[in-house]
């Protein structure tokens, strides 16, 4: 069997579109079976999930989309990208896929999205699998909290220095050197005049309340969760995955060796091994 490192979707296609509140929302399915939903985080896209898809689509029909704002998603001037609208966004979604009680799996930003949406909405989970989620504040790198306080001087840095700046920042965000072709994935929605002002919008909407008003509330979940954290995460702690394990019932907490915060590039076959033995 071939390593997850040379898996790959044939093409990674969202297809459908979602109209929500007047906006659209790419999204995509593949494989047959019971429904397994992938959601990514920022500052990234459903791309992030291209070598894991595959697999968990031999065992479930797989959900995967991009958040308000990202990827191929609408961005658009005075958007709300924050996670104040993310899970009412993800809550309409499964509502209209028809799924009840899917499996999880929920990376960084993401795995607040999962949380909140099951706190806030009600949604239940058969299972979740959060890999190096925002949970806990604070969060925010260097560079994010400065583009946080001064979005209209970043928005209006030229390109080539946004460019550069954001490449350095997913760069960061492996423990390994990503290729250049797997880097422009994770680049390329954020440049041109709206990608770069769709980057800095999203910054300024980042705020430690929207994890503040749930982080009471983990205990209510009862799903089976499992928590995944890359050992060199350079961007959020791993003992913030220890703090939210013990936060939630019976939750199981596993540190990835060899693998930063984008555990999908650096070990994506401990994505697949866990969520499999969750299945």
């Amino acid at each position: 069997m071939a390593s997850t490192a040379q898996v790959a979707a044939p093409s990674w296609v969202l297809p459908e579109v979602f109209d929500f509140e007047g906006q659209q929302v790419r999204f995509g399915a593949i494989g047959q079976g019971p429904p397994l939903v992938l959601v990514h985080g920022t500052p990234f896209s459903s791309v992030v999930w291209r070598r894991i898809a595959p697999y968990l689509a031999d065992h479930r029909r797989v959900y995967y989309f991009d958040l308000l704002g990202y990827g191929r998603s609408e961005m658009r001037t005075g958007q709300d990208v924050s996670l104040g609208v993310q899970n009412r966004l993800f809550a309409a979604l499964l509502d209209h896929w028809g799924l009840d009680r899917p499996d999880v799996v929920a990376h960084d930003f993401g795995g607040a999205t999962a949380l909140r949406t099951s706190v806030l909405n009600g949604r239940a989970y058969r299972s979740l699998t959060l890999v190096d989620p925002v949970a806990i504040g604070p969060s925010g790198s260097p560079f994010v909290q400065a583009a946080l306080h001064h979005e209209e001087a970043f928005t209006g840095l030229p390109a080539y220095i946004h460019e550069a700046s954001v490449r350095a920042y997913i760069q960061g965000a492996a423990h390994r050197p990503l290729a250049e072709e797997d880097l422009r994935l994770y680049l390329d929605p954020w440049l041109g005049e709206r990608g770069q002002a769709a980057f800095y919008r999203q910054v300024a909407q980042m705020s430690d309340r929207f994890t503040d008003e749930v982080e009471n509330r983990y205990g209510e979940i009862r799903c089976p969760v499992s928590i995944l954290w890359g050992e060199q995460d350079a961007w959020i702690p791993h003992d913030r995955g220890r703090q939210l394990a013990e936060r939630i019932p019976n939750a199981e907490f596993r540190l990835i060796p060899e693998a930063g915060h984008l555990v999908q590039e650096d070990a994506p076959e401990a994505i697949v091994a866990t969520v499999l033995g969750l299945l």
